[in-house]
């Protein structure tokens, strides 16, 4: 099979499309037949191995453990194994795993649901890590109530799109921070009010919010305590953020928490069935929608990565398999 493979540390350029073997089904899992798969910012992180806690991680210094990138995707089951009763040859699914970013993926029943039919493959692929980023962070971590003062910053990404998209079906009151031109884009998404940040400061308004959900890392921890209510909450987005080294603030804040007076938290998505059937079941009914930004075929990943690279891709990036 076709796969894009990972020949080392660093730029675009050290992605190949190569021929693979084909994954072997074990029990319990399932083989699809991917026919889209989608981009996060942690594919480029992990591509580039920085910053060099990556690298740590995975146990090697000098060279990638797995060769093949990518966590979402989208297509048809092929075959499946021993156990699985849940799934037959011919269902369209969507869901999350690792090496997707191939024309072929094996994957644990626990990680797929069915496709919805209102939806593409290249849809349905759009969705799952960055979807259960913002549902859980703000529905989890967050701990969102109806009525709620929320700020998403970062609101025009990948995750962010769907922070705002779920936070109004949670019933809060949206504030999504983004630049000029996606000002519209975040309205049309159902931000109840949009923040051009070329142009003003969220922590410098004078507006408080009950929950701050911080996709973008481009404000310190006390800029963005300015923006909350006595007893709001901050939440950082796990594997986001503009600056290289914006996994730091995630690792402090387990040691901050305790000594601030308002709710610090940080966190990275889990994949969980009931989370993605969650998804689902708002997919289907129209709660939510994917915003697509470009697709690329998968011999252009390395030219897709540099996009994702400039941090201004509106929604996702869609690379299209078979």
């Amino acid at each position: 099979m076709k796969a894009i493979v990972r020949t080392g540390f660093g730029s675009p350029d050290v992605l190949e499309l190569q021929e693979v073997e084909k994954p072997v089904l074990e029990d319990g899992q399932v083989l699809v037949r991917v026919h889209a798969a989608s981009l996060n910012l942690g594919d480029w992180h992990s591509m580039r191995g920085r910053p060099y806690i990556i690298r740590l991680i995975g146990l090697r210094q000098r060279a990638p453990k797995d060769r093949i990138l990518g966590w979402d995707f989208a297509g048809r089951i092929e075959a499946v194994g021993a156990n699985v009763k849940e799934f037959q040859p011919g269902d369209e699914v969507f869901g999350s795993s690792i090496k997707t970013l191939a024309e072929y993926v094996a994957v644990q029943d626990i990680g797929i649901v069915r496709k919805p039919t209102n939806l593409t493959f290249e849809q349905a692929a759009a969705v799952p890590v960055a979807a259960y980023t913002a549902l859980q962070g703000l529905r989890d971590v967050g701990g969102l109530q109806p009525g709620q003062e929320v700020l998403i910053n970062g609101a025009s990404g990948g995750v962010g799109t769907f922070a705002v998209q779920i936070a109004k079906v949670l019933g809060a009151n949206v504030t999504g921070v983004c630049s000029t031109r996606n000002l519209d884009l975040v309205r049309s998404i159902g931000a109840d009010r949009v923040i051009d940040y070329t142009r003003e400061d969220f922590t410098k308004t004078g507006q408080r919010y009950d929950l701050i959900f911080d996709v973008a890392g481009n404000h310190s921890l006390s800029a963005c305590k300015r923006a909350l209510k006595p007893k709001g909450t901050l939440v950082l987005a796990g594997q986001t953020g503009r600056r290289e080294h914006s996994i730091f603030p995630l690792l402090k804040v387990p040691l901050l928490a305790p000594f601030v007076r308002y709710r610090l938290r940080s966190f990275i998505a889990k994949r969980k069935k009931e989370d993605l059937n969650t998804l689902k079941e708002y997919l289907e009914t129209g709660k939510i929608t994917p915003v697509i930004d470009r697709t690329y075929p998968l011999r252009e990943v390395p030219e897709a990565m540099r996009y994702i690279g400039t941090l201004h891709a509106r929604g996702k990036v869609v690379i299209i398999v078979g």
